[in-house]
C-alpha cells in the first residue's frame, strides 16, 4: 500500500478555508477537509489532532497574512495601519470571525501581532497598566467591529428595517439608520478607530 503523500500546513489551511468559504463554518469537519484534500478522513489525523487544532491553524494563517512592517509615522498612524490590515485579512474570509474570537490567543501569528502593537504603544509613551488598558481597548474595538460586520453589517436587513421606521416615533433612529446605509465597512472601521485613538492620544 503506497504511503500517503506529505501535506503542509498551507495545504491543510487552504483546504479548510475552501470548505469554510464555500459552505460556511458549520461545514468545517475533519471529513470535509479530508475530502477536499482527496485523502481518507483517518489520514488527516496524521497531520492534525482534531478539528480544534485545525481551527487554530486557520486562525494562525489569517494573522500571518498581516504585514507587520510599519511605515515611519506617528504611533497613532502605525496603529491605524496595523488594525486596518488585520480587518482586511479577516474580511477575506468573513466566516472565520468566530474562530478568530475563540483562538486568537492560541495562534502564534496573533501573538506576534500583539507584540508589534505593544511595541508601537510603548513608542507612544504607554507603559504599565496604561499600556494594558490601551491595548485591550484597541482589541475590544477590533473584535466588536468584526462581530458587527459579520453578524450585523450596516448593509444588512436590520439597518434597512430601522431606516423605514416611522420618523415621528423614531426620528433619530430612522435618520441614523438611513445615513448608516451609505457607510462602507472600511470607512466605518477607520472613522470609529479615529474616535478610539483620539481618546487614547488625549
Amino acid at each position: 500500500m503506497p504511503r500517503p503523500r506529505s501535506l503542509t500546513d498551507e495545504q491543510l489551511v487552504g483546504a479548510a478555508l475552501r470548505v469554510i468559504d464555500r459552505d460556511g463554518l458549520p461545514a468545517l469537519t475533519m471529513r470535509a477537509v479530508a475530502g477536499e484534500l482527496g485523502i481518507a478522513t483517518m489520514g488527516l489525523y496524521r497531520y492534525v489532532a482534531d478539528r480544534e487544532a485545525l481551527e487554530v491553524l486557520v486562525v494562525d494563517h489569517v494573522f500571518r497574512t498581516v504585514d507587520l512592517t510599519l511605515p515611519p509615522a506617528s504611533w497613532t498612524d502605525r496603529i491605524r495601519a496595523l488594525m486596518d490590515r488585520l480587518r482586511i485579512a479577516v474580511a477575506e474570509h468573513p466566516a472565520v470571525v468566530p474562530l478568530v474570537l475563540r483562538h486568537r490567543q492560541a495562534a502564534p501569528g496573533s501573538l506576534r501581532l500583539i507584540e508589534t502593537m505593544l511595541a508601537v504603544l510603548t513608542e507612544g509613551g504607554y507603559t504599565g497598566v496604561d499600556r494594558v488598558v490601551a491595548q485591550r481597548t484597541l482589541i475590544d474595538y477590533l473584535l466588536g467591529f468584526l462581530q458587527n460586520e459579520h453578524y450585523a453589517a450596516l448593509s444588512g436587513t436590520g439597518t434597512i428595517t430601522m431606516s423605514e421606521l416611522a420618523p415621528e416615533q423614531f426620528p433619530h433612529l430612522a435618520r441614523t439608520a438611513t445615513d448608516a446605509r451609505t457607510l462602507p465597512p472600511g470607512e466605518e472601521f477607520r472613522r470609529g478607530l479615529d474616535v478610539v485613538l483620539r481618546g487614547l492620544a488625549g
